[in-house]
């Protein structure tokens, strides 16, 4: 299970074959979404320039509000801008001073322990009522691969990052495993209420029907997590959500527009979603060895042993089964992008694709694209024989390899 909350707070980088990054949405969408399956949440208003923060302050009839940077990062609170302005949250008592701070949010790149240096632009914020928490509560729904199956996980001690208090106080992190059809009953839904220390009726019911209504929400729009830290007791007796991050199933798509109709492509690494429009699976990293394989499985095992021999891959690009020359050139496009890559590595198992159809793209965009950094290609399988020959005869430097140990040896060389 700690396995399982240490994936929860981000979404894993990981690839398989068809996946892409699922789905995160901003907070505002994800009150939103709360709020449309009757959970409660502290009132809220996104705005998108400091004028609409102004109007948006001055019609909620409060003073005591929270401005936040809409960005789709944690540790948002602790961040700093671009601009230099600290913190990506902050109290404003004023519509006054929700136009100032939004000012300096808006149009500027919030960076967190979870952007990388360069951080992401802000293009909207959130204004918030203050509700003041009694004690603050964890929970989330996720699929756990313990239990093959979808499960509540909640806790007492939330507000607070929760990996941590999994590994220092495993007790008190509590999973409830949920029926897929069923859902929670009211009772077991309570249950869970009671043990997290809801000592009323009226508040124990009020946390069981959030608790059932998340799993809904989990289900019927094909979510991969929901996460709410934190679910908050408030002072005047409330039982609230006043956070909340969401992840969805890409496979889903095609049966909830609704949902992927909030994708933001600006919080996204922006040769990511290029590589996505021509059905490549690309995933950027921080090394200086472009990869361009065929395969999950081999793309991994590729930077695997890229690892041990000591380089480090700039990326994870597989180009599928169904690549063609064009496909090819778009991913050596996209490769060339980084300025961190010194080295390519090609490395092709033929079996559904042709070795040959990965020789002429190769060829193309090494000509078409005035190719000057080292490349490093291994092919091996359906039509190999005239893939190297292809190789030769067009004159290139390119360096070809049978042995996948000899051929990662000399990308990392030619990279240093």
């Amino acid at each position: 299970m700690l396995s399982t909350l240490r994936k929860a707070g981000t979404m894993a980088r990981s690839a398989s074959a068809g996946q892409r990054r699922y789905l995160s949405i901003h907070e505002h969408q994800s009150m939103k979404l709360l709020n449309s399956y009757g959970i409660p949440t502290p009132k809220s208003v996104a705005a998108t320039s400091p004028q609409e923060a102004y109007a948006a302050a001055t019609n909620f009839g409060k003073d005591k509000l929270v401005i936040k940077a809409q960005v789709l990062a944690g540790g948002r609170g602790k961040g700093k801008f671009d601009n230099g302005f600290q913190g990506g949250v902050h109290m404003v008592d004023s519509p006054e001073q929700a136009r100032e701070i939004a000012s300096k949010m808006i149009g500027s790149k919030l960076i967190t322990k979870q952007t990388g240096e360069h951080g992401r632009i802000c293009n909207a914020i959130m204004l918030a009522e203050r509700r003041q928490p009694a004690h603050e509560y964890y929970v989330a729904v996720l699929n756990d691969r313990a239990t093959e199956g979808v499960v509540l996980v909640a806790s007492a001690q939330g507000g607070m990052n929760i990996e941590e208090v999994a590994a220092k106080d495993p007790s008190a992190i509590i999973t409830t495993p949920i029926d897929f059809e069923k859902g929670l009953s009211k009772d077991e839904a309570i249950s869970i209420a009671k043990k997290l220390g809801f000592q009323t009726a009226k508040t124990q019911s009020e946390a069981a029907d959030i608790f059932i209504n998340l799993y809904r929400i989990f289900k019927e729009k094909d979510a991969t997590q929901i996460e709410i830290n934190p679910m908050a007791l408030t002072t005047d007796g409330e039982v609230l959500c006043m956070d909340a991050k969401f992840g969805f199933d890409d496979n889903a798509e095609f049966r909830q527009e609704d949902i992927f109709a909030l994708r933001d492509i600006s919080q996204e690494e922006p040769s990511e979603v290029e590589a996505q429009k021509a059905n490549l699976n690309f995933i950027k990293l921080d090394g200086s060895i472009g990869c361009l394989v065929n395969g999950a499985g081999l793309a991994m095992a590729t930077m695997d042993v890229l690892s041990l021999h000591g380089g480090n891959p700039a990326n994870f690009l597989d180009v599928g089964g169904g690549a063609t020359p064009e496909t090819v050139k778009k991913a050596f496009e996209i490769l060339l992008q980084d300025p961190k890559v010194k080295s390519i590595f090609i490395n092709i198992f033929g079996g559904i694709m042709r070795c040959d159809y990965i020789a002429e793209g190769v060829i193309k965009a090494t000509k078409e694209l005035g190719l000057t950094i080292p490349l490093v290609v291994r092919l091996k399988g359906t039509k190999e024989a005239e893939a190297k020959q292809m190789i030769r005869e067009s004159g290139l430097k390119i360096v070809a390899f049978d042995s996948l140990d000899d051929a990662a040896e000399k990308a990392v060389q030619l990279a240093v």
